[in-house]
């Protein structure tokens, strides 16, 4: 076949030379595939305990999660928390990164590293930390106090994506913008943020899985009603294997499918001129 022999890259290596590397690439996507393509024919089985293949099919596991007001209760504030920690982690986490782009080199190492650090801290002794602060301040079993948590978790991944997208971004549009009259918030939402928001959603879509899948600090400081959704999951596993546990993942990795086909579909497409 033609394409075989025709380059890859620039570096003129063909398709040919490059087979290994995209059987390498498929077997990892095959490894990190399989355990969701099995737990999603497990949700439609009609019996009692988790079975591959399903000897046959229900949806009486879906029944069981939608028409339960516990698993709907979790599923809510789950949902609840991760946008919230969406909203405050973008809107803060881009303006500490514009802060930063457009502040002084000297410190932009220390401060990326600064705010970088809830990525370096095991998320364990975040959750204790958290559990010790909160139980003074009340927050304990709050939706505030998760939030707040889910917040700093979300920042620094937020922080990375859009200093990547600032970094590729020539200064001297905003500054233009500035010597004809504009301030700089007007200049930054009218100039600055348009280019970058490819990065700007990223780090959005990124926050809210970031909040919806956390669940070592939602076993600290959520409990009872204000419980999330994988708090609950874990709970459930724990206790006894209810094939409802499957029916749900089936769902989350459905609305992840969703996000990330969203996300590509408003992305701006890249201009070459």
């Amino acid at each position: 076949m033609t394409w075989l022999n025709a380059p890859a890259s620039i570096t003129q290596v063909t398709h040919l030379q490059r087979m290994w590397l995209y059987v390498l690439g498929i077997l990892v996507l095959i490894f990190l595939i399989s355990p969701t393509l099995i737990v999603i024919p497990m949700s439609f089985s009609g019996t009692q305990n988790l079975e591959f293949p399903p000897r046959e099919l229900s949806l009486r596991w879906y029944e069981n999660f939608f028409f339960s007001k516990e698993w709907m209760a979790a599923a809510w504030t789950s949902f609840v928390v991760a946008i919230l920690t969406t909203v405050a982690g973008t809107v803060v986490g881009t303006a500490a990164a514009y802060g930063i782009w457009a502040g002084s080199p000297r410190w932009r190492s220390f401060l990326l590293g600064l705010l970088a650090l809830p990525l370096a801290v095991p998320i364990i002794l975040i959750a204790v930390g958290s559990l010790f602060v909160f139980a003074r301040l009340g927050l304990v079993n709050t939706t505030l106090g998760l939030t707040a948590v889910h917040t700093a978790l979300a920042l620094p991944i937020v922080v990375i994506l859009v200093t990547a997208g600032l970094a590729s971004y020539d200064p001297n549009q905003e500054q233009a913008a500035r010597s004809l009259g504009a301030t700089r918030a007007r200049a930054f939402f009218t100039v600055t943020l348009p280019q970058i928001k490819a990065s700007v959603l990223s780090a959005t879509l990124f926050s809210f899985f970031t909040s919806f899948d956390e669940v070592v600090v939602a076993m600290f400081i959520s409990n009872g009603p204000a419980s999330t959704l994988n708090r609950r999951m874990f709970n459930a596993l724990r206790d006894e294997v209810d094939p409802t546990i499957a029916a749900i993942s089936t769902c989350l990795v459905g609305v992840t499918v969703l996000l990330i086909v969203l996300s590509q579909v408003f992305k701006a497409p890249t201009v070459v001129r």
